[in-house]
């Protein structure tokens, strides 16, 4: 009855929810899942003129890259190679966060607000059309059929995202229903939740697990502790995203749940940029995501060379997204991939770590909590949150002219309300914030271990 169940879900509706939506994504999905075993060469050929239709369409309808080609001199029409993008500035989230308007196509309809998680500590706000989402959830939907599993068969989703946890409406919660998919949220994990989470999992028998690494790693763990088996349930795959994966995380995952560990990369504002297969490839969407790597000086390095990861989306036209720096560290890979497809590979993704914090009591907390406390608060542009203790936690705030001085006061709040009443905590108001080695900002680090 299962497969019955979700071939009608896949086959019937959920397309008839994406078609009611405005989304092509059923039609995009069978085109990648064709497109996937052409050679490199055709797969780049397909690059090549979609960039040049990005291009385009940003010169005739968008004011910042019209403005932006003519003060370079970049003309679109003499693109003849992927590489003719490199004479193209980088766009950065200043850029976006100063050009919000600007970037929009002037015949852009039904565009949608969106916004980073704030894992860099510079929350980003940016709109999204419907082309790219379809894009999106079609690439995504390719990634999990290559593990066997479908839209509609049964998924847990460990997640702490405020996008996803205030739209539990009653047509929210219907959908989920119809498509199997239930959420649990990963922003407070006391010892009753993590056993009320492993009850969940046992009864609902999930065909995937979808969430943070170190979410899953946790409730893995936990099951362990208590004893409780979970490797008889039958799931396929647990897909890890929005961290980085460590390797010890993906072995307590697999061997708790009895399944294999699928790794994806990517986000709300660069798209979902590449997936693991099971032969172990991060296979990169190249018919949606140019992927650069770039160096400190902006240069084009080399496969196998460490540097920043440079995307360019060519599903979004409605606001382009052209040599996006995602902040991330990452190396591309030569080689090809032992699956046979002919999409592209990321070889190492470094940077990327949402840490836990623990709060008073003892409960242990998806960092995302903290997060999401200052994140939108107005006029903060930068943050890092430091627990140096049980007791004591540091804010560090870069602020701009929107900020009010009563924001304290509610940042203060927020955070005790997580973490405890009788923790201290102190904002110290910064000009900036030191970057990590890696290039990178850490918006959270807890010194308490969970």
């Amino acid at each position: 009855m299962s497969g019955a169940y979700t071939w009608l879900v896949a086959h019937v509706l959920f397309p008839l929810h994406e078609r009611l939506k405005g989304h092509d994504t059923v039609k995009l999905r069978r085109r990648l899942e064709e497109s996937q075993w052409w050679p490199r060469e055709k797969i780049e050929a397909i690059q090549l003129l979609r960039l040049r239709r990005l291009l385009a369409r940003a010169q005739v309808h968008v004011p910042y890259y019209r403005a932006l080609f003519a003060r370079v001199g970049f003309d679109p029409g003499r693109v003849e190679r992927v590489a003719d993008l490199g004479s193209l500035p980088f766009l950065t989230k200043a850029d976006i966060r100063a050009n919000l308007e600007a970037l929009k196509a002037d015949d852009a309809q039904g565009l949608a607000r969106s916004n980073t998680g704030g894992s860099s500590g510079e929350p980003l706000i940016f709109f999204i059309g419907k082309q790219r989402v379809s894009h999106d959830v079609a690439a995504k939907w390719r990634a999990t059929r290559w593990w066997g599993v479908d839209i509609g068969d049964p998924e847990i989703v460990v997640w702490g995202s405020p996008i996803e946890l205030s739209r539990q409406d009653r047509l929210r919660a219907w959908r989920d229903r119809v498509l199997r998919s239930h959420l649990l949220p990963a922003f407070e994990m006391s010892q009753a939740r993590l056993d009320g989470y492993l009850a969940t999992i046992r009864r609902m028998r999930p065909h995937m697990l979808f969430g943070y690494p170190s979410s899953l790693a946790l409730i893995a763990q936990h099951a362990e502790k208590r004893g409780v088996v979970m490797h008889d349930l039958g799931i396929r795959v647990a897909f890890v995203t929005s961290e980085r994966l460590y390797d010890h995380q993906r072995e307590t995952i697999s061997r708790t749940f009895g399944c294999p560990v699928a790794n994806g990369y990517g986000g709300r504002d660069a798209g979902f940029i590449a997936h693991e297969c099971p032969a172990g490839g991060m296979h990169i969407t190249a018919e949606d995501i140019l992927v650069e790597i770039v160096d400190e000086a902006g240069r084009v390095l080399p496969p196998g060379e460490a540097g920043e990861i440079v995307v360019t989306h060519l599903a979004t036209g409605d606001f382009p997204f052209i040599r996006y720096r995602t902040g991330d560290v990452g190396v591309l890979d030569d080689r090809s991939c032992a699956c046979g497809r002919g999409l592209p590979l990321l070889k190492e993704i470094q940077g990327r770590n949402t840490d836990f914090v623990v709060a008073q009591d003892g409960t242990v907390m998806h960092g995302l909590a903290l997060i999401y406390v200052v994140r939108d608060v107005p006029g903060v542009a930068q943050f890092k949150i430091v627990q140096e203790s049980a007791e004591f936690t540091r804010v560090l705030l870069v602020t701009g002219p929107e900020f009010q001085e009563t924001s304290l006061a509610a940042i203060r709040t927020g955070l005790a309300r997580r973490l405890g009443s009788g923790v201290k905590i102190e904002i110290e108001r910064v000009a900036e914030i030191p970057r990590e080695a890696s290039g990178k900002y850490r918006y959270i680090v807890s010194k308490v271990a969970p």
